[in-house]
């Protein structure tokens, strides 16, 4: 009866441990996961920090401002503009309006070459299914 005993101890002991073990690593984790959070906030909040100072730093006002003070442009007048009739000449066309399109017309000249050629070296369609019986 005492060698029972003595094992049933043992055993709630390692029990125990056991128990102890699972508690402390999920301690461990818990400890890892909140350091990851803070982390994500304190991320997060620096990046809203950021987003203020870019838009601080893009506000029409202040590059107004800066560009009054640094550059000497002139505002823009109405006499400055000009009509659409003293626009120059529209630059030559090279292609004549009922001539085919060159590049798609030697596009297509590569893929005729191209099929002739695997029609000629194979005799499958599509390279994995063979050619019905009948077919040309």
């Amino acid at each position: 009866m005492r060698i029972v005993h003595l094992f049933v101890i043992c055993a709630l002991v390692f029990a125990a441990a056991y128990v102890y073990r699972i508690k402390m690593e999920s301690t461990v984790r818990t400890e890892t996961v909140m350091k990851l959070r803070n982390d994500i906030r304190q991320q997060r909040d620096a990046i809203a920090n950021l987003k203020a100072e870019w838009a601080k730093l893009e506000s029409p006002k202040r590059l107004q401002d800066l560009a009054t003070r640094h550059l000497s442009l002139r505002s823009v007048e109405a006499t400055q503009y000009d009509s659409l009739k003293n626009l120059p000449p529209r630059p030559p066309s090279f292609v004549k309006p009922n001539d085919p399109d060159p590049i798609g017309t030697m596009i297509e000249s590569v893929d005729i070459e191209a099929l002739a050629k695997a029609a000629l070296e194979d005799d499958s369609l599509t390279g994995s299914i063979p050619k019905p019986e009948g077919a040309q």
